[in-house]
């Protein structure tokens, strides 16, 4: 494979894509140019996966044969390097390192020396004197990093890894995928930070009963402002501390497996902070040891570092760390966080509002090759595995198989949907709410690019935003969300938060996802403890009594959700595709829809209540309603008739066509799924 490799006369990509012809050469270049990386790490390690072996060389490694361990860090433009910790008190310029012709530094510390010193859990630290001074590091291969409560200093953590549980987990028999989004440290109701142990023990099962199949785990690696949310990570290699040992991580893991849950990563391989004393930003005394130097390494709007994916260096650092998270932790998939970020050059900040867009000098064709051999290594390792793209671009190929011309992701987040929902409830009244526009935005997806819809995420939940329960219901929640009070704010509110939900999961994609207590309408705000607040962490934790307590509407929410869920998957929902739109009625603000023998009828109207109502329908029979939202078990009112059947009526159209109809008791904001029974 090189430069020369023959190509089809078309890739995949482009036969089935007439709108790529005018780009078909950037595509093939791009295909090209990643077949000839691929075939340059094969020439020199074997095989992508025996490539993606770094956290096997560097760091801390076992000699059996020599009795003692070997130490090992790139670092191309350090002068001198030391390691010392408390095995050798602390003392820095005892213990140096050797360079090897390619910017390697190792040292062996034999076990007649240092058994008794260099033990499972020691802390240490790296001497390094560069070009930005002589400075103690944290290496970048650090399997774990603790951090001190008196001093908040940061150290590398010796950990002697014990196995992961035995057990092999199938995603792909899961199905339809259901994601609960989830933060170890805030999915605690008690004010503080939670851990891995708490989460399997508390968390998991109520993830289990609330009917999602797949867990998706955000800020495991190593962070130093637990703020960020895990997005400026700091050590890639470390799960954070601040939840636990990574044992415990391995627990929660196999724990999820035995409950039928898939566990996704929430990858953070956009960028990284720019923390000197906690991260690998200048670890070698220069500024593009991982990155790019001066500005083109630098993320303005994120505060942080970009990686270099043109280095080969970087591209072994990041593939060997999908490896070890997928072969030492067992996790199932991976959300890669920042997608746009690392196409494009400018970031995302742009409107992509032509084709040249996504084809001219500002993508990043590096990141494009990392991101494709990320994807093929993934299934190389577990062909179930998941990979989902945060991508708001819309990348032409982000989800098209690699042999096609495509980058590989399983699937890509719907992020238009919650921009959609949050612009509706805070910019147009109920009456000026738009079906068609509804429609458009939940189904503008193209038919290969398998979509994760969601309603909202974590974004939509933190301070300075709002979550969807909150903007429908404000401050209303605190004191009229018990089930003896009568205010139509809340009603609205109820009504909205379950229709939005269900439109969302039945027309807006192959898979489902909802951060934690969002189900059930969680109020206010995520805030992590910061100066502004106190460093309180009143906000940083999820009021899971609340959707328990018999005397709030709270669970009706979340009764509602897991009813929802059932349904979509006993009837395969998720996977039929597309809904076939049956009906929009704009006036009545009503819209219906079909997925196989499920009819869907969402009233949208808020105050129309329609007797009679004659519908459409795609074959003759009689129809019972399933589910609606107005039922009085998920906080409405009842008002559609427990039982009541739907006997459909032919007709002869004008056009020579038989159509069917059913007449319904059409109900203002309401949302009713039908199954049709021959």
């Amino acid at each position: 494979m090189t430069s020369s490799h023959t190509l089809h006369s078309h890739l995949p990509i482009v036969e089935r894509d007439e709108w790529l012809l005018p780009v078909e050469g950037e595509i093939n270049y791009r295909h090209s140019f990643y077949l000839d990386k691929l075939a340059g790490i094969c020439a020199s390690a074997g095989s992508l996966v025996d490539f993606a072996n770094a956290h096997r060389y560097y760091g801390w490694q076992y000699d059996d044969t020599l009795c003692g361990w070997h130490f090992r860090e790139w670092l191309p433009a350090a002068r001198e390097v030391y390691i010392f910790g408390d095995f050798n008190g602390w003392q820095r310029r005892e213990l140096a390192l050797e360079r090897d012709a390619e910017g390697v530094w190792s040292i062996f510390l034999p076990d007649a020396m240092y058994a008794g010193r260099l033990t499972h859990g020691s802390l240490y630290k790296i001497h390094v004197v560069g070009d930005n001074g002589a400075l103690d590091r944290i290496p970048a291969y650090a399997t774990s990093v603790v951090q001190d409560e008196t001093t908040k200093d940061f150290a590398a953590r010796f950990w002697i890894p014990q196995p992961a549980p035995a057990g092999d987990f199938d995603i792909a028999s899961l199905g339809s995928l259901f994601i609960y989004e989830a933060h170890v440290g805030m999915a605690q109701e008690r004010e503080g930070v939670g851990s891995y142990a708490e989460f399997t023990k508390k968390i998991l099962p109520r993830i289990k009963r609330a009917g999602y199949n797949a867990v998706q785990l955000m800020a495991v690696a190593e962070h130093p402002y637990y703020g960020s949310f895990g997005y400026h990570v700091s050590s890639f290699y470390a799960p954070s501390s601040r939840f636990g040992t990574p044992e415990e991580l391995k627990a929660l893991i196999h724990r999820a497996h035995e409950l039928g849950l898939a566990v996704i990563m929430d990858l953070v391989h956009a960028h990284y902070v720019k923390n000197i004393n906690e991260g690998i930003n200048g670890l070698d005394g220069s500024d593009s040891l991982y990155s790019r130097p001066g500005e083109e390494g630098y993320q303005p709007y994120w505060d942080s570092k970009l990686f270099d994916y043109g280095k080969d260096r970087v591209l072994h650092f990041l593939l060997s760390n999908i490896k070890y998270w997928m072969e030492e932790f067992r996790f199932d998939g991976f959300r890669f966080d920042g997608v746009t970020s690392m196409l494009y050059r400018h970031h995302g900040y742009t409107d992509f509002d032509s084709r040249d867009k996504f084809f001219d000098e500002s993508v990043n064709r590096d990141a494009i090759t990392y991101l494709t051999l990320a994807n093929r290594l993934i299934h190389e390792l577990k062909p179930s595995a998941v990979t989902i793209a945060e991508d708001v671009s819309g990348m032409p190929g982000i989800c098209i198989p690699i042999d096609d011309g495509g980058i590989g992701f399983d699937y890509r987040l719907g992020m238009a949907i919650p921009d959609f929902w949050i612009k509706y409830l805070k910019d147009v009244p109920d009456e000026q709410w738009n079906i068609w526009e509804m429609w458009s935005v939940m189904t503008n997806r193209l038919p290969e690019v398998k979509t994760v819809a969601y309603a909202e995420s974590h974004d939509q939940a933190l301070v300075g935003d709002k979550t969807i329960a909150f903007r429908l219901m404000d401050k209303e929640m605190y004191e009229s969300m018990n089930r003896a009070s009568e205010n139509l704010i809340v009603d609205r509110g109820m009504a909205l938060h379950k229709m939005i939900r269900l439109m969302t999961a039945s027309t807006g994609g192959q898979a489902y996802l909802n951060f934690m207590g969002n189900e059930f309408g969680h109020p206010e705000w995520i805030d992590f403890p910061r100066e502004g607040n106190g460093w309180s962490y009143a906000h940083a934790r999820r009021l899971w009594s609340l959707s328990t307590n018999g005397f709030l509407r709270y669970s009706y929410l979340g009764d509602f959700d897991r009813e929802m869920l059932r349904l979509l998957k006993k009837y395969g929902v998720l996977a039929d595709g597309y809904p076939y739109n049956l009906q929009m009625d704009e006036q009545n603000k009503t819209m219906v829809f079909a997925h196989g023998e499920l009819l869907f009828v969402f009233n949208w109207h808020p105050a129309a209540s329609i007797p009679d109502y004659r519908l459409q329908v795609r074959e003759p029979g009689k129809y019972v309603p399933l589910l609606s939202t107005d039922e009085q078990r998920f906080g409405g009112f009842g008002r559609e008739r427990a039982g009541a059947e739907h006997f459909s009526e032919p007709e002869l159209c004008g056009d020579g066509v038989v159509r069917h109809y059913i007449r319904i008791y059409n109900i203002a904001r309401t949302a009713t799924v039908y199954l049709r029974k021959r």
